[in-house]
C-alpha cells in the first residue's frame, strides 16, 4: 500500500486502492464486480461498450511553453486543451475517485534502462489493471521525477464546456506534468496508445527513434522489423517459430539496437486459428489471457473467433511469455532488414519489392494500407488509407522527424528495406483474393535469409519497385502483380489510380524532404 503523501498527490484520500495486484487476484475482483467473464481454458473475456477501438477525436495534448514549438499542431491528431481546461478536467477527476475502489500498477516502458520510462496506471476497472499488467513491463519504479502517471475512469464523463473535450469522451495528456486523463471510454487500449505517444515524443530529442512496428531475430541474433497498420500482418508475420519475438507492436531503435517498449501483445484475433497462427492461438487458451469484444458459446465459453458481430477488432492481451519463443529481455542488435507491411486492397502493388533508401523514407512517410469494402458503412470499393510512419495518429512530433532518424539509421548500419504486399492479387478485393500467408511467409523468409539478394530484379513501370524475378516456394507468375490479372488494362487502370492517390497524400511532406525522396515515389 502506498503511503498517506503519495495517496493525497492523487486525490485517493478517501479511496480504497488496490495495489499491484497480481492477475488471480485481478480475476477475482473483476468477476465480483460483473466485468469480466472466465472462458474455456482460463482466459477472461471482456466486453469494451460501445467503444470497440480507439476514439482519436477525443484525443488532446496541453499546448503550453513545453509543448508550443515541439508538437506538430498541424496534425489533426495533435488537438490542443488548455491548462485550466486540463485542470478542470484533472479537479473533476479527482471528485470522482473519492470513496471508490481503484486499481494501480506500478510498471515501466521500455525494456532498455537508459530509456525506460516509469509509470503508474491507476484504473477504475480490475480488467483494466490487468491490461496495463499484461501489456506493460512488471517491475515497480520509484517515484522518481521522470514518472508518467495514467488515471483511466470509464465511468467518468467529460463536460465539454468545462473540460475543453469534444464529447463526454476524452483522452488528454499533459506532457509537462507527465499526466494522462482518460474518460468515457471502457477500451483499454487508450492506455497502451497514450503510452506510445509518450515515448513518440520523448525518444527522438535523445536520437532514438520510436517505431509502430514488431520484432523478431533468428539463432545468430539478426534482427527484422515488420512496420504496417492494422491488419496488414505486424503480429502475425513476426510470430514465427523459427525465430525469437522481441515484440509484437512498439519498439525503440537506439545507439544499442533494438527494444521492446511492451512486457506483452495486443493481437487482433478475429478469424484467428490454431492451423494458421498456433502461436497466437494458443495464448487464447491460456490463463492471464484477455480476450475483447470476441463471440463465445455461453455454456461452454468457447471462443468463436469468425463472429465479428461485435466488431472486426477483437483482440487478445497476453504478456508476451506466453510466446514459447519470446526474448527474455525485450532486447536486440540493430535490424538488418527493415518490411513495410501494405495490405493493398486494390491489387496493385507486388507481393515483395526491394526498396532504395530514398523509397524506403518514401513509403515509410506514406505508411500506406487499404480498407476492403465492407468493413465500414458506406465503404463499397477499396479506401487508400496513408498513416505518416505507420502510426500518424501516435506522433507528437512532426512526420519528418521521424523519417529523418529512419534515414540515418539505414545509412549508419547498412539496413535491407522490403515493401511486402499482404493484400490481393489477381484483381481488387471482391475480384481477386487475398495473398496465401504460405506465400507471404516464403518471400519473407527469402529475404531474410539473404537469398533474394543476387536475384535478378524487374523495375515496376509506374512504382518503380524493384521486383524479384523468382523466390523459392512461390509462383514465379505471382511476383508481378500485372501478371496475375486477367484484365491487363484493368490493372493499368487501377494502377494509375493509387498512383495519384500516393501523389496527392505525399504533397504535405514535399517542403520538408529532398528531391530525390520525392522522385522516388510512382511516376
Amino acid at each position: 500500500m502506498a503511503d498517506i503523501a503519495t495517496r493525497e498527490a492523487y486525490g485517493l484520500e478517501f479511496s480504497t486502492v488496490h495495489w499491484n495486484l497480481t492477475a488471480p487476484a485481478l480475476y477475482e475482483e473483476a468477476i465480483k464486480r460483473g466485468e469480466a467473464k472466465v472462458g474455456a481454458n482460463g482466459p477472461l473475456i471482456v466486453d469494451t461498450g460501445k467503444f470497440t477501438g480507439r476514439s482519436p477525436k477525443d484525443k488532446f495534448i496541453v499546448r503550453d511553453e513545453s509543448t508550443e514549438n515541439l508538437v506538430d499542431w498541424k496534425s489533426s491528431f495533435n488537438q490542443s486543451m488548455t491548462p485550466d481546461a486540463f485542470a478542470n478536467l484533472k479537479a473533476g477527476m479527482r471528485a470522482f475517485m473519492q470513496d471508490r475502489d481503484l486499481f494501480v500498477q506500478d510498471l515501466y516502458v521500455g525494456t532498455d534502462e537508459g530509456y525506460q520510462i516509469p509509470v503508474r496506471i491507476i484504473t477504475q476497472y480490475a480488467w483494466h489493471s490487468l491490461f496495463a499488467r499484461n501489456l506493460l513491463i512488471r517491475q515497480a519504479p520509484t517515484d522518481s521525477p521522470g514518472l508518467y502517471t495514467v488515471i483511466d475512469l470509464p465511468g467518468f464523463r467529460a463536460n465539454p464546456d468545462r473540460h475543453g473535450s469534444l464529447s463526454n469522451t476524452v483522452i488528454a495528456m499533459n506532457l509537462k506534468e507527465r499526466l494522462v486523463l482518460i474518460g468515457n471510454t471502457e477500451y483499454a487500449g487508450e492506455i497502451k496508445k497514450s503510452l506510445f505517444s509518450i515515448m513518440n515524443y520523448e525518444l527522438p530529442q535523445r536520437y532514438v527513434l520510436p517505431m509502430h512496428c514488431s520484432a523478431n531475430h533468428d539463432d545468430k541474433g539478426k534482427v527484422a522489423v515488420y512496420f504496417g497498420l492494422s491488419g496488414t500482418g505486424k503480429t502475425t508475420l513476426s510470430a514465427d517459430p523459427n525465430r525469437i519475438l522481441i515484440g509484437d507492436d512498439e519498439h525503440g531503435w537506439s545507439n544499442a539496437g533494438v527494444f521492446n517498449f511492451e512486457g506483452g501483445c495486443y493481437a487482433k484475433v478475429i478469424d484467428l486459428s490454431a492451423e494458421s497462427e498456433p502461436e497466437i492461438y494458443a495464448t487464447t487458451q491460456t490463463f492471464g489471457t484477455i480476450l475483447e469484444n470476441i463471440g463465445y458459446d455461453p455454456d461452454t465459453r468457447v471462443p468463436d473467433f469468425k463472429d465479428r458481430s461485435k466488431t472486426e477488432n477483437t483482440r487478445a492481451a497476453y504478456p508476451i511469455g506466453h510466446i514459447p519463443n519470446a526474448s527474455k529481455t525485450g532486447r536486440g542488435g540493430h535490424p538488418k532488414d527493415i518490411i513495410f507491411l501494405s495490405a493493398d486492397a486494390f491489387g496493385v502493388l507486388p507481393p515483395i519489392s526491394k526498396l532504395s533508401r530514398e523509397q524506403a523514407m518514401y513509403y515509410f512517410l506514406s505508411g500506406y494500407t487499404a480498407k476492403v469494402a465492407g468493413t465500414e458503412r458506406g465503404v463499397t470499393e477499396p479506401t487508400a488509407t496513408f498513416s505518416s510512419c505507420f502510426g500518424a495518429p501516435f506522433l507528437p512530433l512532426r512526420p519528418s522527424v521521424y523519417a529523418e532518424l529512419l534515414g540515418k539509421k539505414i545509412d549508419q548500419h547498412q539496413v535491407n528495406v522490403w515493401l511486402i504486399n499482404t493484400g490481393w492479387t489477381g484483381g481488387p478485393y471482391g475480384v481477386g483474393s487475398r495473398m496465401r500467408l504460405s506465400y507471404t511467409r516464403a518471400m519473407l523468409r527469402a529475404a531474410l535469409d539473404g537469398e533474394l539478394n543476387d536475384v535478378p530484379m524487374v523495375t515496376h513501370p509506374v512504382f518503380g519497385l524493384n521486383i524479384p524475378a523468382h523466390c523459392s516456394g512461390v509462383p514465379s507468375e505471382i511476383l508481378d502483380p500485372r501478371n496475375t490479372w486477367l484484365d491487363k488494362e484493368g490493372y493499368d487502370a487501377q494502377t494509375k489510380k493509387l498512383a495519384e492517390m500516393f501523389k496527392k497524400n505525399f504533397k504535405q511532406f514535399e517542403a520538408s524532404v529532398s528531391e530525390t525522396v520525392i522522385k522516388a515515389g510512382p511516376y
